[in-house]
């Protein structure tokens, strides 16, 4: 294993994707870029316990910010992580 730093942030994408609630942001920010606000009316969980799962999704260079006026609203970025929850996510009707 000579290139154990690519496994590494692999995993690390993986991590963060793991908890339920940043899983399902990450799958709503593929379909609609959105704000903390809205977010938080969706999951029905509280503002800080959102801002605190964004800003892990953040860290790990998964979804950005963008300021429009006075809020910011969200998008996934990372191409890799497009196509995971995608993935992860089809057919999960069954």
């Amino acid at each position: 294993m000579q290139n154990m730093k690519k496994y590494e942030e692999k995993a690390e994408l993986l991590k963060a994707l793991a908890h339920p609630t940043r899983l399902c942001i990450v799958h709503g920010l593929l379909e609609n870029e959105c704000n903390v606000n809205k977010i938080k009316e969706c999951l029905n969980m509280p503002q800080s316990t959102v801002s605190q799962q964004l800003g892990i999704l953040r860290s790990k260079g998964i979804i950005e910010g963008r300021r429009r006026g006075t809020e910011i609203c969200y998008r996934v970025i990372n191409s890799q992580v497009r196509q995971i929850v995608a993935l992860l996510m089809k057919n999960s009707g069954e």
